[in-house]
């Protein structure tokens, strides 16, 4: 039996009995009233759960009733059942903030749906979806266990993210302990993947491989660019998969997708390398070889990606492409405002690049901060935290004005990041860099078989400041710490989202074409 508690408002309530008796029967308790002052007095001071309201009643109609009862508690669910079918009552109740509406007659399966549907609707689903992520448990296990190529490997993530999202409301800690723990089997299984195959893919010139940050734009987003059409590139820094999923019921009211893609980030999965190749076209070592004025290295000051315009230029113009294009890059909601406020100056080039600097920064805050760190406690905070930003930030405002302008839209990002659980030692000199989820020095130490490691830079196309000089990343959740203070350090930072290393969250990358509806 349940304790959902109900208050039915008809002027003919004597003649729903026979409803009422059925509703009692499966467990609902049930008040009657027939007149709509008399329910006011009762919803002042009752917690119900639930109202079930005539249109059409002597004295206060029902949607006098409604407007009242909005205004005593705006979120009690109420239901309005009514024998006219005008279009002009049913828009009345919708814009009242019913959550329902029916129509007389109405028969006991027609309430109990209802009721279900808007009382119980979280728990069946929550049912529903635990017994169809059982079974599909087990479907992706056997996945797991196949010898996986990049292609399936973004498959498994879709599907992974796919039940975090239906499952993150669910209310069964075993189901949700099951889910984690097989992601992170699939994460010490794509790790060990990416450790087998990336140098053959950034190095080899035949075979199949997957799309990488360096040429995400040459194979992917510029043959979405067309002449006379203005499209809008948004790379939002730090923004994993299941973030863009979170956020798009937002934008499905102004676009429609056109194509919802992954590709491959560089390694080291930060901002540095991945974004600088992906805006270069090029490998993080050509780029030093070639354009050494727009490379920065690590232990120089300042930002380490402050010629993004200039590169892409550099790769336009080694295409051969003649488009005319935009760049942006947001680091404030005062400067994201501004732009806003200018958007319509670029709706005459190709192709508009903004760079949004948010989602990284919350990530940065949230190590750093207290407040942050309790405010996005774990995966489902992190999300909630990203969708509250986004729904009132200048950038939805943007890309609702590329949506009435009729504009192509194109969202993607440069790396993701992760929740680090385990802490492994390492020791490097003064010169090595601080990165958590990656390393890179002339004398590191550590245990070979904890990490990647990469003794010749040069087959990844990475930087190497002197001939000594090796690479080490971290796989699925681990993070580097010095011994010194160990136990301080891996306490602090535990449970913090970092970017740097191999697992699904950083290195696949949404690439997401969008249409205005």
């Amino acid at each position: 039996m349940n304790n959902i508690k109900i208050l039915w408002v008809d002027d003919e309530i004597d003649m729903l009995r026979p409803h009422i008796i059925f509703l009692a029967s499966k467990g609902y308790k049930v008040d009657t009233i027939n007149n709509g002052n008399d329910a006011l007095d009762l919803i002042s001071v009752n917690n119900y759960d639930l109202i079930f309201l005539d249109e059409n009643m002597p004295g206060l109609s029902g949607i006098e009733v409604l407007s009242l009862i909005n205004k005593i508690n705006p979120l009690l669910p109420v239901i309005m059942i009514t024998k006219s079918e005008e279009e002009s009552i049913m828009e009345d109740a919708i814009g009242s903030n019913i959550a329902d509406y029916l129509i007389k007659p109405v028969n006991p399966n027609q309430i109990l749906l209802a009721i279900k549907k808007n009382i119980d609707s979280r728990k069946i689903i929550s049912n529903k979806n635990s017994s169809e992520y059982q079974q599909e448990f087990r479907e992706i296990g056997i996945e797991l266990s196949n010898d996986l190529d990049f292609e399936e490997w973004i498959s498994i993530y879709k599907k992974i993210v796919t039940w975090e999202l239906k499952l993150e409301k669910s209310t069964d800690e075993g189901i949700l302990g099951i889910l984690q723990i097989q992601k992170e089997e699939a994460n010490k299984l794509f790790s060990n993947y990416v450790c087998e195959n990336y140098e053959t893919w950034v190095g080899g010139k035949i075979g199949k491989k997957p799309c990488q940050s360096h040429i995400v734009v040459k194979d992917k987003i510029l043959p979405m660019v067309e002449s006379g059409k203005t499209t809008f590139l948004f790379v939002i820094d730090n923004l994993r998969y299941d973030q863009w999923k979170t956020i798009y019921p937002i934008l499905s009211e102004y676009f429609r997708i056109e194509n919802e893609d992954i590709y491959y980030s560089i390694l080291p999965t930060t901002t540095q390398y991945a974004r600088n190749a992906l805006f270069s076209g090029l490998m993080p070592s050509m780029i030093s070889s070639l354009y050494p004025h727009y490379w920065t290295e690590e232990s120089d000051e300042g930002t380490k990606n402050q010629f993004e315009e200039q590169l892409f230029a550099e790769q336009l113009k080694r295409l051969g492409s003649k488009i005319k294009f935009s760049y942006n890059k947001v680091l404030s909601f005062n400067s994201g405002k501004k732009l806003q406020e200018n958007l319509h100056t670029l709706m005459h080039n190709d192709l508009n690049i903004i760079v949004y600097n948010f989602v990284d920064m919350l990530s940065h805050a949230r190590t750093e901060m207290e407040v942050i760190r309790e405010l996005a406690s774990d995966e489902k905070a992190y999300r909630s935290l990203t969708l509250s930003w986004f729904n009132n930030s200048p950038l939805l405002a943007m890309m609702k004005y590329v949506a009435e302008k009729g504009g192509k839209m194109i969202i993607t990002t440069d790396h993701g990041s992760i929740k680090v659980k385990k802490p492994i030692k390492v020791i490097g000199d003064k010169n090595t860099n601080t990165n958590l989820r990656y390393k890179f020095g002339k004398s590191l130490e550590y245990k070979e078989k904890e990490v990647f490691s990469v003794r010749k830079p040069e087959n990844i196309f990475l930087p190497k400041p002197n001939l000594s000089t090796s690479y080490i990343f971290c796989k699925d959740t681990d993070f580097f710490v010095y011994p010194n203070n160990f136990n301080y350090f891996a306490s602090f930072y535990k449970d913090s989202f970092q970017h740097g290393g191999i697992s699904l969250e950083e290195m696949l990358i949404p690439l997401i074409t969008l249409n205005a509806k």
